[in-house]
């Protein structure tokens, strides 16, 4: 029998797509073990959040409700985190690889000298033990890993977009709030500023419009973020668009920047680089257009356009658009 709690994320009192995603995982695995699974969440002024959580098939809800965990601190967050496993004593760990999840699942597993399965693409439970699938070599491979046999507390990060959220087995819900009455963070998080406010992660978006050098200049990111305004897209760019100061980091997608599996991800003017394709080798459905038909991108799409961008994404948008209307 396996319980498994999951660590749910929020921003701005909502809850991310990938913790809910990281729920269902969750909840199916302590399904076919007879266990329960419960959800932890921390913040400020979160009460409401329980019942989504509910809705998703938590048993247990953990609410840390701190006014020193209104701003994400990687120390306050682990508390509650660490808190809720205290309480609930489980089996399985989950904590979707976002950002945040990447910062507070090895702070944890160090905490409690546990191992740590990071960014699988598959998991199940076997003999007990977690089961998990991850990508290898920039991308070129997969390979099973495994907690330490017989390990009482089995940790894991599970990619996000990969496992989907349902809804079909509703929890208890039962509503558990934890003390932190003695929390004491060293470093708190004053203030948060965001250079693009509005603008959908391309971590977690299902469908995401990416440029590479290919699109000679920052000059040309209206024509890319039209085509994203009609499917609903993220916003991407390659090493070279970031490196050459054309945008934000946070748009990076690769082996350096963020490693992304969306439904749709269309790649305009990018090569495709190994570390690229070890970003967004896993997308469902890749539309690469490049003038250049020896691109290395051509190999992973499932569709090819070869031919001058500026003038193939904005006959894409037309079209979205007209489909829309």
């Amino acid at each position: 029998m396996a319980n498994v709690l999951v660590f749910i994320e929020q921003r701005d009192g909502k809850i991310r797509k990938a913790s809910l995603e990281a729920l269902t995982l969750g909840r199916n695995l302590a399904k076919k073990s007879g266990g329960s699974v419960a959800a932890v969440v921390a913040g400020s002024g979160i009460a409401g959040l329980t019942g989504e959580l509910s809705a998703y098939g938590a048993a247990k809800v953990f609410v840390a409700d701190h006014a020193d965990l209104a701003l994400y601190s990687c120390e306050g967050y682990v508390a509650a985190l660490d808190a809720a496993a205290k309480a609930f004593s489980p089996n399985v760990v989950l904590v979707s690889a976002t950002t945040m999840g990447k910062d507070v699942a090895p702070r944890f597993a160090a905490r409690k000298k546990a191992g740590m399965l990071s960014d699988v693409m598959a998991l199940d439970i076997e003999g007990g033990n977690l089961v998990g699938n991850r990508s290898v070599y920039s991308g070129k491979a997969r390979a099973t890993v495994a907690p330490a046999a017989g390990a009482a507390l089995q940790i894991a990060t599970p990619r996000p977009n990969v496992f989907p959220a349902s809804k079909d087995a509703p929890g208890a819900g039962e509503i558990v709030n934890l003390d932190l009455a003695g929390l004491k963070i060293r470093a708190k998080v004053v203030k948060l500023e965001t250079s693009e406010a509005g603008e959908l992660d391309v971590a977690e978006a299902d469908k995401i419009v990416t440029g590479g050098r290919g699109i000679k200049g920052p000059e040309s990111w209206p024509i890319l973020r039209g085509l994203c305004k009609e499917l609903g897209a993220a916003l991407g760019a390659s090493r070279a668009a970031v490196d050459a100061g054309w945008i934000d980091h946070s748009h990076q997608v690769g082996q350096t920047g963020k490693v992304v599996s969306p439904s749709l991800y269309v790649a305009c003017g990018v090569s495709g680089a190994i570390q690229h394709l070890a970003g967004m080798g896993s997308s469902k459905v890749i539309v690469a257009i490049n003038k250049d038909p020896e691109a290395p991108i051509f190999k992973v799409a499932t569709y090819g356009v070869v031919g001058d961008l500026f003038q193939i994404v904005p006959a894409m948008t037309e079209a979205a658009k007209k489909m829309k209307g």
